[in-house]
């Protein structure tokens, strides 16, 4: 009887450690990770499609991001620029970048942002825009790679011109700016703002402490629930 009982436990054992080893041979198999629990996060990356679906239903703002689209390398999207001011002004928000891929053109998975600035002086007044911004040379995109930098100081940054038959030829700013504010589109500089990587917000995403390299350059991870907001993304900028 205690030889049964031991030849059973012993089958459990090795059937144990066989489902064990299955377990792991289909983690080691399995595709980039992510994180199925991450509702902000998603929502952010939700409202940021529905942004770049906003610009893409306007002929002159898609025209004029569409000029753009060649030399676009990134595009940051901030779809809640939120700014307020009494004496003491403020603005801020978070928003998601997302890299074209130089050799198949198309878009990553997007990485998490806070943007901030303050300004003193007499100013009373606030407002929300929704805000694009392309990012046109390597030296801008390598500045969000960074932990943070400041728009107009580390990169350069210029108001896209937006319009019927504008161009933005001449413009050498490595981040051209667009935003759309109460209905209306217009460019906008958001010079002085402070862009800092959320690595909390990258992390409840993808499962896992990421850098923004190891989610756009080496594509360690991904999380399919972005794919509309890459689809948008093309879109707009094909």
């Amino acid at each position: 009887m205690v030889r049964g009982s031991t030849g059973v436990n012993s089958r459990g054992m090795l059937l144990a450690i066989g489902f064990g080893l299955a377990a792991s041979l289909s983690l080691l198999s399995a595709g980039p990770a992510f994180s199925v629990n991450a509702p902000e996060q998603q929502q952010l990356v939700d409202k940021a499609r529905m942004t770049l679906e906003a610009f893409t239903a306007d002929e002159g703002m898609k025209g004029a991001l569409k000029e753009m689209g060649k030399d676009a390398k990134g595009l940051f999207i901030i779809p809640q620029f939120m700014r307020g001011a009494f004496i003491i002004g403020g603005a801020g928000g978070s928003g998601v970048l997302i890299v074209r891929d130089e050799k198949s053109g198309k878009w990553s998975d997007p990485v998490f942002y806070n943007i901030g600035s303050a300004s003193f002086g007499l100013q009373i007044g606030g407002d929300v825009s929704e805000m694009v911004l392309v990012v046109r040379t390597q030296k801008g995109l390598e500045e969000f790679y960074s932990n943070d930098f400041k728009l107009g100081a580390n990169a350069g940054i210029a108001a896209g011109p937006v319009g019927a038959g504008v161009s933005a030829k001449g413009i050498a700013a490595d981040i051209v700016a667009y935003a759309k504010k109460k209905g209306a589109f217009g460019g906008i500089a958001a010079d002085g703002s402070l862009v800092s990587v959320s690595n909390d917000s990258n992390k409840a995403y993808y499962g896992k402490e990421v850098r923004p390299t190891d989610i756009v350059v080496k594509k360690d991870v991904g999380n399919p629930k972005s794919l509309p907001l890459r689809e948008a993304a093309e879109k707009l900028m094909k």
